[in-house]
């Protein structure tokens, strides 16, 4: 008895503060936000009455929430499409081996010390929506090389304005990418190459039964947390647009909803938005549990 108290006392003692923060701060606010969000609390009143999912239901059928919804879908497709390909793209040419390898990587990699909140001000310049003779950002640029046809309302199109706020998230996060497909890339032994290529396997095979293959964990991993960032967005976006309609996702929304006191309708949104993550993580979670069993 006092062994085995030897043996697994001294690491629960040093887990149990983390878990009680955790079970208090995470768990216990994540409860206590379900059930703010069943109530009919939409002012500054200290107690709602329960009205079980109604608030749901209201929020689903609204036509505001189906909007915001809607850009959250564009942004998140357009978000990780491009952190995922040019991400990759950077780390295949890094592998290949260039000059200045770790300068590059410095390059790529640098947006990322920097917060979304001052690239979102720099960003809020670039998109300026303004053309012809009062253009500036990148409209000026593009008139500068004669390319006025190309210039465009940016964030300030009806729907694919959102595609225009992932360019700042795609030039933050991609550097990310491509650490994590480079440390795969440089994970894969030479043998395994040396082998298919002594099998006369093209390049394309090459990377179609070798290469792929071995990276596809990490290209898993990498989906999982820009798809988990992509629902998170709200810093960049107040930082370019501020919350406004045309622009609005979830997170601005229930900002909206919780600075005008409606703290039912916030606590809604922050249910569903938890619920939407953990369509893309629990998934994820339970895939690796069973490789690990597989490995193991």
């Amino acid at each position: 008895m006092r062994k085995g108290i030897r043996n697994w006392g001294p690491p629960v003692l040093l887990l149990t503060p983390s878990l009680i923060l955790v079970a208090i701060f995470v768990y216990g606010l994540i409860i206590a936000n379900i059930q703010t969000s069943m109530t009919d609390r939409h002012s500054l009143a200290a107690e709602g009455a329960f009205v079980g999912f109604q608030n749901y239901i209201t929020l689903l059928t609204e036509g505001r929430f189906l909007h915001s919804l809607l850009n959250l879908v564009v942004f998140t497709v357009v978000f990780i499409a491009g952190t995922m390909i040019f991400g990759f793209i950077w780390a295949w040419l890094l592998d290949k081996g260039v000059k200045a390898e770790g300068v590059f990587r410095s390059v790529y990699l640098f947006p990322m010390a920097v917060s979304f909140v001052a690239s979102g001000v720099v960003w809020r310049w670039l998109l300026n929506s303004a053309e012809g003779d009062r253009a500036s950002g990148l409209n000026r640029m593009l008139q500068t090389f004669g390319l006025d046809f190309l210039q465009n309302s940016w964030w300030n199109e009806p729907i694919w304005g959102m595609a225009a706020i992932a360019m700042p998230a795609i030039w933050q996060l991609s550097g990310y990418i491509m650490a994590l497909f480079l440390a795969g890339f440089r994970g894969i032994p030479d043998e395994l190459r040396e082998a298919a290529r002594m099998d006369g396997a093209s390049e394309w095979k090459l990377y179609r039964h070798v290469i792929f293959p071995q990276l596809s964990p990490i290209a898993l991993s990498a989906l999982i947390i820009v798809s988990h960032m992509s629902l998170k967005v709200f810093d960049l976006i107040m930082a370019v647009t501020k919350a406004i309609y045309q622009t609005e996702v979830p997170a601005t929304y229930m900002w909206v909803a919780l600075t005008s006191n409606d703290y039912a309708k916030a606590s809604a949104i922050a249910t569903v938005l938890l619920v939407i993550a953990s369509l893309f993580i629990i998934p994820y979670l339970i895939h690796t549990m069973r490789e690990e069993k597989r490995s193991s």
